[in-house]
């Protein structure tokens, strides 16, 4: 079977941009200055936004709808996370501009839509995909 006709599951598009999000992530940290301060910066980042994506998967298997409500949740809050410390890059100027704004701009997105499928999860309620 050729790549193109395999199936997608739902969810499969941002779960390929989650992956996508963490690598650039890491490529990011890794460009990051060797000091202490900067070492730190670098590891809570690449933490917050690998735990999104393993947690979003996680929350694509969830067993009810309060399992995915409380899963997404914490996809929500790390990538959140992931946010401040991009911020925090950004505002300590620790690497170019150029090369943290688009992470950070991918971050307040999908800050949003993790917000907006938790808001829906609990009015609408849960099917599993």
């Amino acid at each position: 079977m050729a790549n193109s006709e395999l199936r997608t599951a739902p969810g499969d598009d941002l779960s390929e941009r989650m992956l996508v999000f963490a690598t650039r992530v890491f490529r990011l940290t890794k460009a990051l200055r060797k000091d202490v301060h900067s070492r730190h910066v670098g590891q809570q980042l690449f933490r917050a936004s690998t735990s999104a994506g393993a947690n979003y998967e996680e929350a694509r298997g969830a067993e009810s709808r309060d399992d995915f409500v409380h899963k997404m949740g914490v996809v929500w809050k790390e990538v959140k996370e992931a946010r401040f410390w991009l911020r925090f890059i950004h505002r300590a100027e620790l690497v170019a501009p150029e090369r943290v704004e688009p992470l950070l701009k991918e971050a307040e997105e999908l800050s949003k839509i993790f917000g907006s499928s938790i808001k829906t999860a609990r009015v609408r309620g849960f099917e599993k995909a």
